[in-house]
């Protein structure tokens, strides 16, 4: 062995200590620490010899610690990013410890952990025994399993083999969709169907949601089958479009219908808002995102489907030391990877230790922070809404010569306090905050509200 590698071997337990302490050091200082700080530091050349663990954590806190942005902290409104519960971060430690792939049987415990959970999700969410759910590595792998799982559907629609005989022989395939995310058109490049085979609908006015009248037209003048992705929560304006009609139409229609509700999904938790996810349960696949509102660490993430049989078609994987598909096939013949770490057990370590109330209440307290925000930022001079806010994001624009370069400096002002994103909506340049993270509190949101009108003003100078 190795005498570095010994040597941490023999001081294992006192190297873990002190990297314990590092951790709760970084936890401590999220608060308080930039939100987003200083550039990455120079590059240095490999070193030659190691050293060891300790050396490396003295590097590490010298010249990367420093620079990590507060992304588990409360004020980390970018994309839609929670944090790491307790609970998570220590299923998350236990995950690394452990070292299980949960894609084989033949590993005791990893996959029942996996399915457990899965199945301990699929409740809180509301969806039925009809589907059967898959760890995923984030809300873009979730589409695209997905997505391929409704191709392989449109194969056996037209008689042919996709996973068999290549997506050549479906020709021209059309997938309709209202405000579809930009992970829609990325699987769609993926999975040999293309980007140009998104189809928009159009929306309802001032809405992101799918007009449902315009989508039936389109249908009734399309040819062949087709897939409608749905949205359960858009990224810039959280809006919901009418699943129980758009399964409707697929009903009539003969369609596949996937359901991107990778954080909208958690509206089914809070009896205030669980109708926008009605009929969720109607879909044929469901994207939901992990390490968004559960608030389990990086990188996880849960695809639902009621046809794992086609699932299968796609992912199988032939080799003999795999156990076969079977009526219940390993997970290594559900999703692209051949291999993966035990995700799931994050997942299992927050639900066990707080439940659905204790997640409940993390949803709520994140609506009741979004909207507070969004009133300070319709009282503040110089900016202004854009949109309703509807759950847990704020979309704002600034009242005077909204353009993009100036957005952007009105994020880099606040970005000590606040992290922001920019986009656009309605053809108008915007920043939007999104809530989804464990630790926010109220005294955040004001924090937040305080950072933004000065730098407002410091714009209009």
């Amino acid at each position: 062995m190795h005498p570095d590698l010994a040597a941490d071997l023999s001081d294992l337990p006192a190297l873990l200590e002190e990297t314990r302490l590092a951790a709760v050091a970084f936890l401590d200082s999220l608060d308080e620490r930039p939100v987003v700080p200083a550039a990455a530091p120079a590059p240095r050349p490999p070193a030659g010899q190691g050293g060891g663990l300790r050396a490396a954590l003295a590097e590490f806190g010298e010249r990367w610690e420093p620079r990590l942005s507060a992304g588990a902290g409360p004020r980390y409104f970018g994309f839609v990013t929670g944090g790491a519960t307790p609970a998570a971060l220590a299923g998350d430690w236990l995950t690394a410890v452990a070292d299980q792939t949960s894609n084989s049987s033949l590993d005791g415990a990893g996959q029942q952990l996996e399915r457990e959970t899965a199945g301990r999700l699929r409740e809180l969410f509301g969806l039925s025994a009809a589907h059967s759910g898959t760890f995923v590595s984030g809300a873009t792998m979730s589409n695209t399993v997905g997505l391929a799982i409704a191709r392989q559907w449109l194969g056996e629609r037209l008689g042919v083999d996709v996973a068999e005989d290549g997506v050549g022989a479906l020709g021209r395939v059309r997938v309709l969709s209202g405000s579809a995310h930009s992970s829609v058109a990325k699987a769609l490049a993926v999975l040999g169907l293309g980007r140009s085979a998104l189809v928009p609908v159009p929306a309802l006015p001032g809405r992101e949601a799918v007009d449902v009248a315009a989508l039936e037209r389109m249908l009734a003048a399309s040819e062949g089958p087709c897939i409608l992705v749905a949205n359960a929560g858009t990224v810039n304006t959280v809006d919901f479009d009418d699943l129980s009609a758009l399964a409707d139409l697929r009903d009539r229609h003969g369609c596949w219908l996937h359901v991107d509700a990778a954080f909208g999904a958690f509206a089914a938790l809070v009896p205030e808002h669980a109708a926008l996810v009605a009929g969720l349960d109607r879909a044929d696949s469901v994207c939901v995102d992990l390490h968004k509102w559960l608030n389990v660490p990086y990188d996880s993430a849960v695809q639902f489907t009621r046809r794992p049989d086609l699932q299968a078609e796609v992912f199988r994987n032939a080799a003999a030391y795999l156990g076969p598909l079977g009526e219940h096939p390993d997970l290594v013949h559900l999703t692209p990877e051949n291999s993966h770490r035990l995700r799931a057990l994050a997942a299992w370590f927050t639900l066990r230790a707080y439940g659905r109330d204790g997640h409940r209440e993390i949803v709520e307290r994140c609506v009741t922070g979004a909207r507070a925000l969004g009133e300070a930022v319709a009282a503040t001079p110089g900016l202004r809404l854009l949109a309703p806010v509807r759950l847990n994001v704020v979309c704002f624009t600034l009242t005077e010569d909204p353009t993009a370069e100036r957005l952007a400096a009105l994020a880099a002002a606040v970005a000590d306090e606040a992290f922001l994103t920019p986009t656009h909506y309605a053809g108008v340049p915007a920043l939007r905050a999104a809530f989804s993270n464990w630790r926010t509190t109220d005294a955040d949101v004001r924090r937040t509200a305080a950072a933004l009108a000065p730098a407002v003003r410091g714009l209009v100078g």
